[in-house]
């Protein structure tokens, strides 16, 4: 928590405001009771109704100042966690922005929504709270005892033993509390991934009648994290009645035995009422320390799975001495490439070689799970390779700058990822200014324009969120669309026809024949229909390039693309 806690040196002078008030607060807490001792021993008792207006306006100023400081640093204080909240929220998304896939498959979506809104909220609260708690209480402890001591040195005997006693018994609770909270962190990721996966795949769920499944699968994830919070709550109520319990049998105790003093004449009652303030102010601020750890060991557990994030290392990450080419425009090679997925025993593709060259159609088709998505991230550098190496203008990718590397490529996913906004800025996400006329002829080329316009505000129309109020097709010509506003050196189109009709299909393919004169289009595809045209057909099987070929070269020499056509096509359209 320290480490995540270092994040504070921008707010130092904010800092030593908010001690400095909140110190001058206590001190004024702290010398109430001595001025009402005052007011009662020597006005009260004495009848001096001057003596009690005098010293009880100075009770009435100082009681002022103690709540102005009071509110003053209460603002500082909250004003220093929000910021500090702010900004780590901002370091946690940008470390995430960094990662590769390899550091998302590791924490998990679902964990990192939770590490940068949930956790963050934690600690953020801990130290708006903590700040106000940190300096009162051990200045009213400390402070308490001393002015305790100062009116009855017999008295403070009774606060030997009842202290050891309260902070034994917080000790204890600790000890147990701990790890319930860092549990309840664990089983909250466990909820909000249930729940996630219930939110983004609705669809499939009500399609296959597993309403009451899913219902049931949340319903265990969410008792298992209500049952340990109850654990925990019952654990933290017992603690409020038992310091209440201490507080009183301590009043009591003070009230006995001061009596007795003062029967004596070895007390006044002044001395003793102020003594009973201040054994409570003692006792108060350990019960602030008793709040404390209530928050500290969620916010530890917390500070833990934030710092994880922050201290995770890229294992992607930028040469420090970066190549960029100026020569080529659009050139990819493999040379006998070989990737492993991490943990895996087997590659997912192996001894990969080929080139693709600009102006021409690269087309990559196989079976399911043969590598070919797996084969166009290499590209885009979303993983590195294990062996061999992927070029691109000439240049190994690891030689690259990720965002020079990137910025030659227009990539339209398997998964069209549509965001919120209108049309207009969804495709103009892949180039920030670009001109309307850009964002029309991209449009155009993608065939997306006929059902842009026939919407009530064209271009302007509002996308839900993930493209909720599109079509399937519509968000993959969309997806193209952006791709193709950039005109970048390189297109890689990851199965993005799917959706399409045949005519749509066709009319699309014939429309980027025109765009990528001086580009490269990769093209990973199920369809024969979709590739059979290509320039260059590269046949995946099991990882391994079972052929390299136009269409009909690989009719001959190709078992593998026989088969796929074959179960695709009819005899006479093959022939």
């Amino acid at each position: 928590m320290l480490k995540l806690f270092s994040g504070l040196k921008p707010y130092t002078w904010s800092l030593f405001w908010v001690v400095l008030f909140l110190f001058a607060q206590s001190l004024a807490e702290l010398y109430l009771p001595t001025l009402m001792s005052e007011v009662v021993n020597n006005g009260m008792m004495k009848g001096d109704t001057g003596y009690v207006w005098r010293f009880g306006s100075y009770m009435l100023v100082v009681a002022l100042i103690s709540s102005l400081c009071s509110v003053v640093g209460s603002y500082l204080s909250s004003i220093i966690g929000m910021s500090f909240g702010r900004d780590t929220r901002y370091k946690v998304f940008s470390r995430v922005e960094n990662y590769s896939l390899n550091e998302f498959d590791k924490i998990g979506t679902a964990s990192l929504i939770n590490r940068t809104t949930n956790d963050i909220t934690q600690v953020q609260t801990l130290l708006v709270i903590g700040l106000r708690f940190m300096v009162n209480a051990p200045i009213m402890c400390i402070g308490g005892i001393i002015m305790a001591y100062s009116r009855d040195s017999h008295l403070t005997l009774i606060l030997v033993v009842v202290l050891p006693l309260m902070l034994t018994f917080i000790g204890g609770v600790a000890t147990f509390i701990v790890p319930l909270f860092k549990a309840m962190q664990i089983k909250l990721d466990k909820v909000n991934l249930v729940l996630r996966e219930n939110l983004t795949g609705i669809r499939v769920i009500r399609a296959f009648n597993r309403l009451k499944k899913e219902t049931v699968r949340f319903d265990q994830a969410n008792r298992d994290l209500t049952d340990t919070a109850i654990r925990v709550n019952k654990i933290m109520a017992s603690m409020q009645p038992v310091m209440i319990i201490f507080m009183n049998f301590t009043s009591i105790a003070i009230i006995w035995f001061g009596g007795l003093r003062i029967a004596q004449n070895n007390m006044q009652i002044g001395d003793m009422m102020a003594f009973i303030q201040y054994a409570m102010q003692i006792m108060f601020s350990i019960i602030m320390v008793t709040i404390m750890f209530v928050m500290v060991p969620r916010a530890q557990a917390s500070a833990l799975r934030i710092n994880e994030v922050l201290d995770m290392e890229p294992t992607i990450v930028d040469p420090e001495n970066t190549r960029s080419s100026h020569k080529q425009r659009g050139y990819v090679e493999f040379e006998d490439v070989t990737f492993f997925y991490p943990g895996a025993e087997n590659p997912a593709i192996s001894h990969i070689s080929f080139q693709a060259w600009p102006g021409e159609v690269t087309a990559i088709i196989g079976g399911t799970g043969s590598g070919k998505s797996t084969l166009i991230n290499l590209i885009p550098r979303f993983y590195d390779v294990t062996s061999g190496s992927v070029l691109v203008d000439g240049v190994d990718v690891r030689e690259m700058s990720q965002e020079e590397l990137r910025t030659k490529m227009g990539f339209v996913p398997q998964t069209p990822i549509i965001f919120s906004g209108t049309i207009a800025d969804n495709i103009r996400y892949g180039k920030a200014d670009a001109a309307d006329d850009e964002v029309k002829h991209a449009a155009d080329t993608a065939q997306a324009s006929e059902f842009i316009n026939a919407m009530q505000d064209g271009y302007q129309s509002i996308i839900a969120q993930g493209g909720t109020n599109l079509s399937g097709g519509q968000k993959q010509r969309l997806s193209i669309a952006r791709a193709l506003v950039r005109k970048p050196g390189i297109y890689i189109l990851d199965d993005s026809f799917s959706a399409l009709d045949f005519k749509t299909d066709a009319r699309l393919r014939a429309a980027l024949k025109n765009e990528i004169v001086n580009s490269t289009l990769i093209i990973v595809a199920q369809r024969v229909s979709t590739v059979m045209d290509a320039d260059q057909i590269i046949v995946l099987d099991e990882g391994q390039i079972a052929g390299i070929g136009t269409h009909r070269e690989l009719l001959e020499s190709s078992q593998v693309y026989y088969e796929i056509v074959s179960s695709q096509l009819s005899q006479e359209e093959i022939a």
